[in-house]
């Protein structure tokens, strides 16, 4: 894990590119304590060891299903599965979940050192009571987000591919009928992909969506989560911004929604 000082840092954005709902703003001046946090998300492998040492059983395992992105999907399968009439790029799919993460026929290979998916609230706040560790609060995700930077858009600066470089792992094209992917990933990048921000996290912007501890407002109701993920694109969800935040409810699960793990100190 990295150790990280704390300190005041001005936290939020009053970006025009934000979401009002999604309340943001108003930039503030937060303290957090010293606190240490995982260098970037879950693997699976790292998920399996938790797995095989407790027999943890996910929400979407008790469910019976969680959502995949219909693209990654066999046309017959495509087909016979359920989609949310808001959001019909997901499918929901019977028997998907983080070891099977497109559904029956699935696996892992090649994808051990990709984070878990299909993690809910419930499962990743079970890992880290095995770990002894905890959720990061959204102060401490964004502060190390940031990477010592102040009111930056992204963990390394205002530009999103300065110099034509690609630095996260998002949607390029048209969303959601087809990603070029030009920054090398369709679906979910190692853990340790691309360059880390300044203080040695990882894929705080894009790859997966990442829980934190607390209720996204004050109905609590839903818990928030923070980064992204390979499917945000500017046309209708540009979250990938370090300030951006978004919320699911705790017993949620999908194939792009992840976790890290923090610490006191």
């Amino acid at each position: 894990m990295i150790t990280l000082p704390g300190g005041v840092f001005r936290m939020g954005t009053e970006d025009a590119d934000g979401f009002p709902e999604d309340r943001e703003g108003p930039v503030r001046a937060v303290t957090v304590a010293p606190f240490a946090i995982d260098p970037h998300s879950v693997s699976n492998e790292r998920f399996a060891e938790f797995v095989d040492a407790t027999g943890y059983r996910t929400d979407a395992e008790r469910f019976g299903w969680s959502y995949v992105f219909a693209k990654f999907l066999p046309g017959a399968l495509r087909k016979s599965s359920p989609r949310p009439e808001q959001t019909p790029w997901w499918c929901g799919v019977s028997g998907a979940f983080w070891r099977r993460p497109e559904g029956p026929g699935s696996d892992l290979d090649g994808r051990w050192d990709h984070p878990a998916v299909h993690i809910s609230w419930h499962d990743a706040a079970a890992y880290c009571t095995w770990a002894g560790r905890r959720l990061p609060t959204e102060a401490e995700w964004e502060y190390a987000a940031r990477g010592g930077l102040d009111q930056a858009r992204y963990p390394w600066g205002d530009e999103l591919t300065p110099d034509g470089e690609h630095r996260c792992n998002i949607w390029q094209g048209q969303f959601p009928v087809r990603d070029r992917a030009e920054d090398g990933y369709a679906g979910t990048a190692p853990v340790n992909a691309f360059q880390p921000n300044g203080f040695g996290l990882y894929n705080v912007s894009g790859n997966v969506w990442e829980w934190c501890a607390g209720w996204f407002d004050d109905a609590q109701a839903n818990r928030a989560m923070r980064g992204g993920s390979y499917l945000c694109h500017d046309s209708y969800c540009n979250r990938y911004r370090v300030a951006a935040r978004t919320a699911n409810s705790p017993d949620s699960s999908s194939g792009n929604l992840g976790f890290r793990t923090a610490t006191d100190v």
